[in-house]
Order: structure tokens, then C-alpha cells, then sequence
């Protein structure tokens, strides 16, 4: 994915993020609604970014799709 592309994703993701930080859901309703309404290779992009640093993420964000991961990861194990 282009470096532009991972850009909008994290802009995307700390609006997401300043929406459910607030709530009781927090991180956890941020990331099931990650797993709803993004595709499949926006979701596997910005995990792959946080997995790298996760730059310009907010802590919300980063936690969030830190839970998505691990979902996954629970999954397929």
C-alpha cells in the first residue's frame, strides 16, 4: 500500500478513534467497528503500521487496532 494510502488510513482512524475515546466502548467499540466497515487490506495496512511504530496514530487508535490484531490472531489459531 502506498505511503499515501497508509496516510488517509491513519487520518481515517484517529477520526474513528476521537469518536469512541470518549465512550465507555473506547478502544474495543473502535475496533469492532474496524472489523465491520473497513475491507480486509485496510484493515491488514494499518495493522502492519502499528505493527511498525503505528506513526501519527493516536494512543485510542493504536489500541484499538492492537485488539483487532489480536482478534485475528485468535482466529486463525
Amino acid at each position: 500500500m502506498s505511503h499515501d494510502s497508509v496516510d488517509k488510513l491513519v487520518k481515517m482512524a484517529n477520526q474513528i478513534g476521537a469518536f469512541f475515546a470518549p465512550q465507555k466502548s473506547g478502544a474495543a467499540g473502535m475496533a469492532e467497528h474496524l472489523r465491520k466497515f473497513w475491507e480486509p487490506h485496510m484493515r491488514t495496512a494499518i495493522v502492519e503500521h502499528v505493527k511498525h511504530g503505528g506513526a501519527g496514530l493516536e494512543p485510542v487508535a493504536i489500541e484499538a487496532v492492537k485488539l483487532l490484531d489480536a482478534e485475528k490472531a485468535k482466529g486463525a489459531a
